[in-house]
């Protein structure tokens, strides 16, 4: 649904995860890798959420034939979770050691891809399946 101008329907792609160690978690996303936090939305009893901002989102969508391609290049044929968080980083080698010293798990190390990217992929908390994705032909600017 868009209007007569084009304007689009969706303002924010905000993904919800739950977490059994919310306090990890914020550690991990928020501290270590750099999230910001936007908001603490005021909840009863022990109910906590932090939304963090983590830049210009987008949605990749891919057919299964693709992500097999992807998992090939990036994880040695090991395959994705359903849901996968890609950031992309500045230096993908610093951050990926950065992410493990912090408790993150090593699933593959970091290396380029045909598609012109340093890619690596880890499980962070709250089994969320990250990558790490450095542009090499970044457009200057």
């Amino acid at each position: 649904m868009t209007s007569e101008n084009h304007t689009p329907l969706v303002r924010q792609l905000r993904l919800v995860v739950k977490t059994e160690d919310y306090d990890a978690a914020l550690t991990f996303y928020r501290d270590v890798l750099g999230l910001v936090e936007r908001e603490v939305v005021p909840s009863e009893g022990d109910a906590r959420i932090t939304i963090l901002e983590a830049g210009r989102a987008t949605l990749e969508l891919s057919n299964p034939a693709q992500v097999q391609h992807i998992d090939q290049v990036e994880a040695d044929g090991q395959p994705s979770a359903r849901i996968r968080v890609a950031f992309e980083v500045d230096d993908t080698e610093e951050a990926t050691r950065y992410l493990v010293e912090a408790g993150g798990t090593l699933i593959a190390e970091p290396r380029e891809t045909p598609w012109r990217s340093v890619n690596s992929r880890l499980t962070g908390p709250a089994g969320l399946q990250i990558t790490l994705f450095q542009e090499l032909d970044r457009p200057a600017g």
